[in-house]
């Protein structure tokens, strides 16, 4: 399994932890604000939050991290997203 994780500060100043997880070939995104206990799971990863995860694999990938597959797939997710009405 690979873990991505990241922080990012909202509109109204919170800061965000997101987690993507990536096992058995399937994606899955869970978020929290900072001040929450729970995280909320998504069943869909969001046009923002792939264009972020992206932008993350691709610097693990330049590094030799984890395989191109990765990014290929975050394309195919994001090409979809943007399909989406």
């Amino acid at each position: 399994m690979k873990k991505h994780q990241w922080r990012e500060k909202n509109e109204d100043g919170e800061t965000r932890l997101v987690t993507v997880t990536r096992h058995a070939g399937k994606w899955q995104l869970r978020s929290r604000l900072k001040s929450e206990t729970q995280w909320t799971h998504f069943p869909a990863i969001e046009l923002d939050d792939l264009e972020t995860l992206h932008d993350i694999i691709s610097r693990k990938y330049q590094r030799s991290r984890l395989p191109h597959e990765h990014i290929k797939e975050i394309e195919v997710l994001i090409a979809a997203a943007k399909r989406k009405p």
